[in-house]
């Protein structure tokens, strides 16, 4: 069965619910990081309408507050950039909430991680997914970004941490490896593969691995894009606890869907992972979609909502809560996640 042994051995900070379902350690191949000492969260503030916010921006760690990111397309799937705060209606568990802000997303900065499938189905696009990939995050990233760059097949690799240096991200992605059996030289990859005798696509490990390790600890936006066939085979955690792992971190999963014929794609899982967090579903199985989608996704980060009220359920019951975020017009699609889940616990004292 595929391991973790580069990057979950690196994560100082998995639960006891990850250590029990991951039975097996293995040894480290990536250095360990300090653990932050934790500090009381602050107070949620919206940022000023007329004033850049700044790197972090409004989270949601108060009690009863809850923060959701939206973008909007209409039926020809053109972005809406020009809705108002009174254009929106929220859903929680079917009751109405009162929206508390409001703003319009083009600045704040965003939190990217790249993930990129390098199981032997991509051995055939695997140049075109690392020339467009490092040319998306040079132009997308700006000043307060940062993105990380991962790479998944029957391991995950972490390859770029958190940084808004373009040339080092440019350099990881051009580090990603496609893995099949017995080695081999592939396309894109400037030499022999050796010692890779396993195969396997953890995609759901790599989402898991990414926002409950990295992206928890990250504030304002945050996206992972992820190119796939989304065909997992071997990962540890179902893909009901990947789509959790970037729930609960206010995450958002685009895939850009690349397959070989000869594989095919998984879109159902696809579907599931990008709809219940808010994100989309591009095909991009040539290089021209392939540059067509990336555009696309950059575009979306760029027009964004982001909306907050205070939760009129009050109960601390760790329960997931069903949220819809609609428009007055209803030829127009909002893109959002489908809930959040409550906090537990008494809540802390001052």
């Amino acid at each position: 069965m595929p391991s973790l042994n580069k990057l979950v051995t690196r994560c100082p900070l998995l639960t006891v619910a990850l250590a029990l379902a991951f039975a097996f350690a293995v040894p480290a191949a990536l250095p360990q990081q300090p653990v932050p000492p934790q500090q009381k969260p602050q107070q949620p503030v919206p940022p000023p309408q007329d004033q850049e916010p700044q790197r972090g921006g409004v989270i949601n760690t108060e009690v009863g507050l809850v923060n959701f990111f939206a973008t909007v397309r209409d039926k020809n799937k053109r972005l809406i950039p020009d809705l108002k705060q009174e254009d929106f209606k929220i859903l929680e568990d079917a009751q109405e909430q009162k929206i508390a802000f409001f703003s319009k997303e083009t600045a704040l900065p965003i939190t990217l991680a790249l993930l990129l499938d390098t199981s032997g189905s991509e051995q055939y696009m695997i140049g075109a997914i690392q020339e467009m990939g490092g040319s998306f995050l040079t132009r997308i990233l700006r000043k307060g970004d940062e993105a990380m760059v991962m790479s998944f097949d029957s391991d995950v690799d972490l390859l770029s941490d958190f940084t808004d240096d373009r040339r080092q991200l440019d350099r990881a992605v051009h580090r990603a490896r496609v893995n099949i059996p017995g080695g081999g030289s592939i396309a894109g990859n400037p030499g022999p593969i050796g010692g890779q005798n396993v195969t396997g696509t953890a995609l759901y490990d790599a989402i898991y691995l990414a926002c409950h390790e990295k992206l928890n600890t990250e504030a304002g936006r945050k996206a992972i894009v992820i190119v796939t066939d989304a065909d997992d085979q071997g990962s540890k955690v179902k893909i009901d606890e990947a789509i959790e792992a970037a729930q609960r971190t206010n995450t958002v999963i685009h895939i850009l869907l690349v397959w070989d014929p000869h594989f095919g794609a998984n879109t159902s899982a696809a579907n599931k992972l990008a709809g219940e967090t808010g994100g989309r579903v591009i095909s991009a199985n040539s290089e021209k979609k392939l540059s067509q989608a990336f555009d696309e996704i950059t575009q979306e980060l760029r027009t964004q909502y982001n909306l907050g009220y205070y939760s009129s359920n009050l109960t601390r019951d760790g329960k997931f809560r069903k949220v819809k975020v609609e428009t007055a017009d209803h030829d127009l699609k909002v893109l959002a996640r489908k809930g959040y889940y409550a906090p537990s616990g008494a809540p802390e004292s001052n």
